[in-house]
């Protein structure tokens, strides 16, 4: 019989798991608008510019830190690197 991993030791805690997949969403949205921004070759200020908010703002945005997005800014982000926003349940 295999042995289980801590991972799987932990995400057998539903407390646990819950509090893992919330930060892992946070973590996926400010990672891709990092690595959108990066393939574009834009500075954090200048997708700032762009979005009509601050670089800090958009720092916060990537950090993974962030829990407040809202569909209106993420759209907004999207829309200044030419790309539309998608969102889907699973």
């Amino acid at each position: 019989m295999k042995k289980k991993s801590i991972y799987d030791k932990k995400m057998a805690n539903p407390r646990f798991k819950a509090i893992y997949n919330e930060v892992a969403v946070n973590l996926a949205i400010g990672e891709r608008i990092a690595e959108l921004r990066h393939k574009q070759h834009m500075t954090q200020e200048e997708l700032a510019k762009k979005v009509h908010t601050s670089r800090t703002a958009i720092a916060r945005y990537e950090s993974g830190n962030y829990e407040k997005y809202n569909v209106e800014t993420l759209k907004r982000i999207a829309k200044a690197m030419g790309k539309k926003l998608e969102i889907s349940f699973s």
